[in-house]
C-alpha cells in the first residue's frame, strides 16, 4: 500500500532511463559553480567534489543546524542554484514530470477515499463511541508522500491540476530568481504530513460532509473532492500502470459549524517503520 514504487516496474524502468538527462541538466549548473567556489577560494575542486560538498551542506544544515561550514563555501545565489536542480531532479524523478510518478499511487488514494465512505456509514448507523474508527495513520517515506501531494494537486498553479489530469505536460520549475511552487523543503519535508480531514455537518442540508482544500476553496464537498479529485485518477489502476508494457500505456489514451467526523495522516518522517495504526 505504501511502497508502491518498489513494485512498479514501469516506474522503476522510467526512473532508470531518465537519471542521465537529469545528471546531464545538472551538469552546466554544477560547473558554473565549481568554477565560481574554486577562484573564491583557491581550491582545486571537481564537478563531484562541489556534489559532495553540497550534500554535506545539507546533512550539516538539516541535521546539527551548522551553516558555516560546508555550506559556507557556497554564496546565497548559489546555494538558490543548487536547491533548484535538486527540485529539477524530484520533479522529474517523483512528482509532476510524468504521470506514472504519481498514478502508481492510485491505491493508496482509492483506500483513503473508502475509508472516507466507511467513516460515513458509521456516522450514519451511530456506532457508540470507541467502536469505530475516527483516524487512519501511516508513515513512509518522500517516495511515499510526494506521489500522494501530486495526486492531490499539490503544488501547482491554478490551471495546472486540470492539464495533469488531462496528460498534458507541465513546464520544469523555472530557474532562480524566478518563484517557484515546487521547492523540496515544503513538497517533502523532514518530519511532514499530509493530513485529510472528513468533517460532518449535519445542519446543512444540501451537503452533509466536506473536506478541506479542492477547487480553490477552504471547504469543498465530499462530493465534488471525489468527482474532481479522486475520480480521474481511479480510471487507472495499479496493473495497467505499472506492468503494462510503457509503449502500449501512452497510446491508452460553508456557513454551518462544521465536526470532525474523520481523519487521514500520511507522514514523511526519520524512522523506517511502515506500519499502519
Amino acid at each position: 500500500m505504501l511502497r508502491f514504487h518498489d513494485c512498479c516496474q514501469n516506474y522503476k524502468a522510467f526512473k532508470k532511463s531518465q537519471e542521465p538527462a537529469v545528471d546531464k541538466l545538472k551538469e552546466p549548473v554544477y560547473d558554473e559553480i565549481t568554477f565560481a567556489v574554486r577562484r573564491r577560494h583557491m581550491l582545486n575542486l571537481t564537478r563531484q567534489d562541489t556534489t559532495s560538498l553540497w550534500f554535506l551542506c545539507k546533512q550539516e544544515a538539516s541535521l546539527l543546524n551548522i551553516v558555516d561550514q560546508a555550506c559556507a563555501l557556497f554564496s546565497p545565489s548559489e546555494v538558490s542554484l543548487l536547491e533548484w536542480i535538486d527540485d529539477l531532479e524530484a520533479f522529474i524523478l517523483k512528482g509532476y514530470g510524468k504521470s506514472i510518478n504519481y498514478r502508481m499511487g492510485v491505491p493508496l488514494l482509492e483506500d483513503v477515499a473508502q475509508s472516507m465512505e466507511q467513516a460515513i456509514k458509521t456516522e450514519e448507523e451511530k456506532h457508540a463511541p470507541g467502536n469505530y474508527e475516527k483516524a487512519r495513520l501511516r508513515f513512509a517515506h518522500a517516495e511515499t508522500v510526494v506521489p500522494f501531494s501530486c495526486m492531490l494537486g499539490l503544488f501547482l498553479d491554478g490551471s495546472e491540476f486540470q492539464k495533469i489530469q488531462g496528460e498534458q505536460s507541465l513546464q520544469l520549475p523555472p530557474k532562480p530568481p524566478q518563484k517557484r511552487n515546487w521547492r523540496g523543503n515544503t513538497v517533502a519535508p523532514f518530519g511532514g504530513n499530509n493530513m485529510l480531514v472528513l468533517y460532518s455537518c449535519p445542519a446543512n442540508t444540501s451537503n452533509k460532509h466536506f473536506v478541506q482544500g479542492c477547487d480553490g476553496t477552504d471547504f469543498c464537498p465530499l462530493d465534488m473532492f471525489k468527482e474532481r479529485i479522486v475520480a480521474p485518477h481511479l480510471k487507472h489502476d495499479y496493473n495497467s500502470v505499472c506492468n503494462v508494457k510503457l509503449e502500449q500505456q501512452e497510446q491508452k489514451p460553508v456557513a454551518s459549524k462544521l465536526s470532525q467526523l474523520w481523519m487521514f495522516s500520511l507522514g514523511n518522517g526519520d524512522k523506517r517503520s511502515l506500519d499502519e495504526l
